[in-house]
């Protein structure tokens, strides 16, 4: 028998004897059930479909959540300059001061977070506690950082990436949304963050073509045209325009990143020393893992919101 997911190709409505129509629905975990009558099945739409996408995205992005509370945990007697040689803190999202109490909780929430988004059950608890978190890190232990060195990128990076990971948490779909003034200045603060990693992209074109493979060509090319594809992405999530593209593509966008960039220094391919071993090799990585599938699942509750009921 086929899965739910399979059907959405042809969004295919079940109409039985009981008098129940089962619709398949895109981005989350339920079908949507109606009173109807008689027996009959209908193609509703026959158009292409990346339903599948949305479910594979919630998987990587909790994955990654779940990722990064282990590594946490294993770093949580360890501290390093990751952030300029004035700041000592444990070298993962969102650079927690060495404190290994306070490691051990933080890491203890993330992987327990990271686990319930999967369960329908406690998704809406798991997305409320994750992202008010993240949030609330960044705004106490990052922000006053960068406040201090408004010119400083990297600062800027350590500031929206914990911010961005909070706002995709609260963005993804479950039963009972949260209260929809949280949603919408998720979206913005969201299409901020990208518009902002864009902007720095742009300024900082010579030194991150630096980090492209030499197998790929074109690297100055290739970092502006991700930094417009930030700032596109960033607007059309943002204002609500062709929001369901603009997230999927950013998604696609650190996909690729995964797999050319991220995933082989961290299994040694590109020969950087000690990368294997670098807990901000590893905590990079799943930071792109999780802007990969935290997307691809916004873009699946997008899709269900503006479906007919």
């Amino acid at each position: 028998m086929q899965t739910p997911t399979r059907l959405h190709s042809a969004r295919l409505e079940l109409r039985m004897q009981t008098g129940w129509v089962c619709t398949p629905d895109a981005g989350g975990f339920f079908t949507r059930m109606r009173q109807s009558a008689g027996l009959e099945a209908s193609v509703i739409s026959a158009k292409p479909s990346l339903s599948y996408l949305p479910n594979v995205g919630r998987a990587l992005f909790s994955f990654a959540i779940a990722a990064l509370g282990v590594e946490t945990l294993l770093c949580a007697r360890y501290a390093a300059d990751s952030l300029g040689p004035q700041y000592r803190v444990i070298p993962v999202l969102p650079w927690l001061p060495p404190v290994p109490g306070i490691a051990i909780a933080f890491g203890a929430v993330l992987v327990i977070c990271g686990a319930g988004l999967l369960s329908r059950h406690s998704a809406r608890l798991a997305q409320l506690i994750l992202g008010t978190l993240l949030f609330l890190s960044a705004l106490i232990l990052d922000l006053p950082k960068y406040l201090a060195h408004l010119g400083n990128m990297s600062l800027r990076t350590t500031l929206f990436e914990p911010l961005s990971l909070a706002t995709l948490a609260w963005l993804l779909p479950v039963a009972d949304p949260l209260p929809r003034w949280i949603t919408r200045g998720s979206r913005y603060l969201l299409g901020l963050a990208l518009i902002v990693f864009g902007v720095d992209h742009l300024i900082g074109l010579v030194f991150i073509a630096t980090l492209i493979p030499a197998w790929i060509p074109w690297h100055m090319f290739w970092i502006g045209f991700f930094g417009i594809g930030f700032i596109a992405a960033g607007l059309s999530i943002g204002l609500n325009v062709l929001e369901v593209w603009g997230a999927y593509g950013i998604g696609l966008m650190f996909a690729i990143w995964v797999v050319t960039l991220h995933l082989p220094r961290v299994m040694g391919r590109y020969g950087i020393p000690g990368a294997p071993h670098n807990p901000n090799e590893w905590q990079s990585l799943l930071i792109a893992v999780a802007l990969w599938g935290g997307p691809w699942a916004l873009a699946g509750a997008v899709e269900a919101s503006k479906r007919p009921s």
